[in-house]
């Protein structure tokens, strides 16, 4: 049995400074797209520590959701469940 896998290629158009950032940031023998796929993944895999301290809202707002959550979580009755 045999698999054909065609790869599509896309051409795009990227500054200097973007194209000098992804020479910076490649290993020798590593194809571009493999930096950006690197990039784009560890983007996307962010810790909740870097959202810590950047709440965009009025402190009152962050104040009053923090007190219902508190009050959610007390609400919350545990178990023990046997295996």
């Amino acid at each position: 049995m045999y698999a054909y896998i065609h790869s599509m290629t896309k051409v795009i158009s990227i500054s200097d400074e973007a194209y000098n950032g992804l020479t910076h940031l490649k290993s020798t023998g590593e194809s571009f797209s493999r930096v950006i796929m690197r990039v784009v993944h560890k983007e996307q895999k962010k810790s909740l520590l870097d959202f810590f301290g950047k709440w965009p809202g009025p402190k009152e707002e962050l104040d009053k959701i923090s007190k219902e959550l508190e009050r959610e979580r007390r609400s919350f009755s545990t178990r023990e469940v046997k295996f």
